[in-house]
């Protein structure tokens, strides 16, 4: 019954998390069955993830640094949806008012819900970093990673090395996480994993509602390749860094900081 109860516990605390992207998700749904009147899809979606946002920070559900980190996260996916589309790996076939060189301003915000999840599980589990490398390895590493999902249309791909790094830079790491007042611990490699995995889940229910589509899902929709997994656990390395840097920049005090997010010595990556 104690599993159960800290089961059923963890999972209402990912589930208050994961509320941003659940209404990003329910509002594709809805309008793809049910299309809302005057305005195109895509700008009834950008209006209804504005109003959530909002709602969320008015509400408390979200800090005011955290939207900082939201917002930052929303104009890198945006850069990323501006070279993709207009690489051809991905497309936005609907009309829409807020159509920005064929990208659609809502679709950032399906990459800012995915730091959404991040500040939330990290304030609401209360998220510590142990053994986190260097600050300046991490940083390269993130900067290599994101910077690939350009160059890789024009030189080699490289993901599978940077995973490879990955594995190697984070092999001591682990994240510990607190449900109920008891303390659990993680790989950190495996916690990666695990988030690109859901996160290449939502991503086949997002294509079957219409949130965007890849050129093979053109004539119908099929199942987004396994392979996308690697993608998403890149760019959740990404996104794990913005959301660890606010946790070291913006924490309430620097001994606040390292009690809560990273035990310790961040620099030097001990316990």
């Amino acid at each position: 019954m104690r599993a159960l109860k800290q089961l059923v516990g963890f999972g209402w605390e990912q589930a208050l998390s994961c509320l941003f992207p659940v209404v990003i998700f329910a509002s594709l749904a809805i309008t793809q069955i049910a299309p809302l009147p005057f305005l195109p899809r895509y700008d009834w979606l950008l209006i209804i993830c504005l109003l959530m946002q909002c709602l969320m920070v008015r509400s408390g559900l979200e800090t005011w640094d955290e939207l900082k980190v939201i917002t930052l996260f929303h104009l890198i996916g945006l850069a990323l949806e501006l070279f993709k589309v207009h690489m051809g790996s991905w497309s936005y076939p609907e009309e829409g008012y807020s159509k920005f060189f064929g990208v659609p301003l809502y679709s950032g915000f399906m990459y800012a819900s995915v730091a959404s999840y991040l500040c939330q599980a990290w304030r609401r589990l209360k998220v510590q970093l142990v053994k986190w490398p260097p600050f300046w390895i991490v940083v390269s590493l993130a900067a290599a990673i994101y910077l690939n999902f350009f160059t890789h249309h024009y030189w080699i791909d490289v993901r599978w090395w940077l995973s490879g790094l990955i594995i190697i830079v984070f092999w001591q790491s682990y994240v510990t996480y607190a449900v109920n007042g008891r303390r659990y611990r993680m790989p950190l490699a495996l916690s990666f994993v695990l988030i690109g995995f859901f996160i290449w889940i939502a991503e086949n229910i997002a294509t079957f509602f219409g949130a965007w589509e890849y050129p093979n899902q053109t004539e119908a929709w099929s199942l987004v390749h396994l392979g996308k997994v690697s993608s998403w656990l890149l760019l959740v390395i990404v996104s794990f860094l913005i959301v660890a840097t606010l946790k070291l920049v913006k924490g309430e005090s620097s001994t606040n900081v390292s009690q809560t997010c990273f035990p310790r010595d961040y620099k030097k990556g001990t316990v």
